[in-house]
């Protein structure tokens, strides 16, 4: 069956925002003159536009995002478990027994965990909740990004096109321009001749656009794949394994109960993969926090470069 759909409707799907808003316009007139009077008064302008406005939702999530209350959760947590002592634990021996020794240290471990507790259940939230956050906010600035890409793209194809009226018109002058013996022909050369200059003025403005654009994209879809990474590695820094085991140790010489050895060994090795799992999310989470600063700043130069070619 013949498809009866008008052409813009089958197209509409592939057009860029900016591009369905540019096909609203009248139709820019078909002679050379005419098609540079357009092309060096705005050529490209809605691109540029939409460009500016996904360069600042872009700027706007990078500068957003902030980790320092799970930051500072887990350097208040870090330096809390020194306080637990697991070395009088592993007192053994009869006078162990006989001195009450091995009941006492029981004791005291179990106080030196309990407010250390809430500060792990805590810092438990705040990951979670960063997660959470996390997955909302890539989902926005994917779509944003995907549309940054698609626009920049189209952009580059318009200095392309008008590279190459801008060539073609460069060629006619010099042709007119042996050929004309009239002031009236003398005039209307030197207009389009000036016509000229603007318009490689402004496709000078809109390639070092695309090329700022280009590296700002690449720049978001790093910034993108080490803000995954370090997410893996703040969930990844074994703080439930750390609060199961040390919790039911706790438990087990809270009463002055002794812990199997296997027990105690259990803890020490949590806490040590705890330590190091801190260690690593928090230097993932600040190197983030630069690269995404570095993002925003890239963007505000975007944006200045943009502005000029408005």
């Amino acid at each position: 069956m013949a498809d009866n759909a008008p052409e813009h409707d089958r197209t509409a799907s592939l057009m860029t925002p900016a591009k369905l808003a540019q096909a609203s316009r009248a139709k820019a007139a078909a002679s050379p003159s005419a098609w540079l009077d357009r092309m060096a008064a705005d050529a490209g302008h809605l691109h540029v536009q939409r460009l500016a406005e996904l360069a600042e939702v872009l700027q706007t999530h990078a500068r957003a995002r902030r980790h320092g209350n799970v930051l500072e959760g887990m350097e208040q947590l870090r330096q809390a478990l020194p306080q637990l002592q697991f070395d009088q634990l592993q007192a053994r021996g009869w006078w162990a027994r006989t001195t009450g020794k091995g009941k006492s240290a029981g004791a005291q471990f179990a106080t030196a965990f309990e407010p250390l507790e809430p500060v792990a259940a805590s810092l438990a939230l705040q990951v979670e909740g960063l997660a959470k956050s996390a997955q909302a906010e890539a989902a926005a600035t994917d779509r944003a990004l995907v549309e940054f890409e698609v626009e920049y793209r189209a952009l580059d194809k318009v200095v392309d096109q008008g590279a190459r009226w801008l060539q073609d018109m460069q060629s006619q002058l010099k042709a007119r321009q042996a050929a004309a013996t009239d002031a009236a022909g003398q005039q209307q050369i030197r207009d389009d001749a000036a016509r000229c200059e603007i318009l490689m003025a402004r496709l000078k403005l809109l390639r070092d656009a695309v090329g700022h654009a280009q590296q700002s994209h690449q720049q978001a879809l790093a910034t993108a794949t080490r803000r995954h990474a370090v997410l893996r590695q703040v969930q990844a820094c074994k703080l439930k394994e750390w609060r199961a085991s040390l919790s039911a140790l706790s438990l087990a010489v809270a009463e002055g109960g002794a812990a199997p050895e296997s027990q105690v060994e259990s803890a020490l090795a949590a806490q040590a993969a705890l330590e190091a799992g801190l260690a690593e999310a928090a230097a993932g989470l600040q190197e983030l926090h630069a690269q995404e600063q570095a993002l925003a700043d890239g963007l505000e130069v975007l944006k200045r470069g943009l502005g000029a070619a408005a």
